[in-house]
């Protein structure tokens, strides 16, 4: 078993979030806590993959269309820090 922690910035956006995005992130939690990460690779619908650039050494996962869950596996061991849950930025820069 996996134990997930969610940053304080976290859990103080959760209630600003659209329920089925709010959903989707308890059933991705589900999962990353019975099979950790790579439970996540199984499903496609997450599309989990490795950040690169300034977020190097993070991961992130697709919670719908718009909005990912960012996260960092501490150690190898069984700790994955959830640091943001957010709508996606499409817009160039």
């Amino acid at each position: 078993m996996w134990d997930v922690y969610e940053h304080r910035d976290v859990v103080r956006r959760l209630p600003r979030i659209p329920v089925e995005v709010l959903r989707r992130y308890e059933k991705w939690k589900d999962i990353v806590t019975i099979s950790g990460p790579e439970g996540l690779r199984q499903i496609k619908g997450f599309h989990d993959e490795a950040l690169r650039g300034e977020w190097k050494g993070y991961r992130s996962s697709r919670l719908g269309q718009q909005y990912r869950v960012i996260y960092k596996i501490e150690n190898q061991q069984l700790y994955v820090q959830v640091i943001n849950v957010t709508a996606h930025d499409y817009r160039r820069k």
